[in-house]
C-alpha cells in the first residue's frame, strides 16, 4: 500500500493486522474482478480494503478513502514472487493469481509427494 507513498499507509497498516480472506478469481458470470461475494468483501473491509474490484496502482500519497489491492498485491497475498508474469490485462490476470493454488502450498504439497515416491521406493523389493 505504501509503494507510492501513500500517507494513509502506516494506519491502515495497523488496522490490515488480521488473517484475510482467500484470495478468489473473479467471476466471468458476475463481472470483473473483485474479492469474492458480499461475506468475503465484508472481511476485507474490515482490514480497510475495498473489495469492489481490483486497483491499477497503489494508493497514491494523498489518497483518500479505501484502498483496493492491486494485481501485485494479491499476488503476494496468495505468495508469488514479486518478478512472477501474468498473462493478459487486468482482470485475465486477476483471475489467473486468484484461482491459483497458492505457491508456496504447491511448494509443501510437492515436497511431501517427492518424499513419500522416495520412501516408497526404499521399502520395494525386487
Amino acid at each position: 500500500m505504501a509503494a507510492d507513498g501513500w500517507r494513509g499507509a502506516s494506519a491502515w497498516r495497523t488496522r490490515a493486522d488480521s488473517i484475510a480472506p482467500t484470495i478468489v478469481g473473479g467471476s466471468k458470470k458476475h463481472g470483473g474482478p473483485d474479492l469474492g461475494p458480499t461475506r468475503a468483501k465484508r472481511a476485507w473491509e474490515a482490514l480497510g480494503v475495498d473489495g469492489r474490484g481490483i486497483a491499477d496502482m497503489p494508493p497514491a500519497q494523498d489518497f483518500r478513502g479505501m484502498p483496493r489491492l492491486t494485481n501485485r498485491m494479491a499476488a503476494r497475498i496468495q505468495g508469488f514472487p514479486d518478478d512472477w508474469e501474468f498473462a493478459g490485462r487486468k482482470t485475465a490476470a486477476y483471475r489467473q493469481i486468484g484461482n491459483a493454488f497458492p505457491p508456496p502450498v504447491a511448494e509443501a504439497v510437492a515436497t511431501q509427494i517427492a518424499v513419500a515416491l522416495s520412501a516408497r521406493r526404499t521399502f520395494q523389493v525386487a
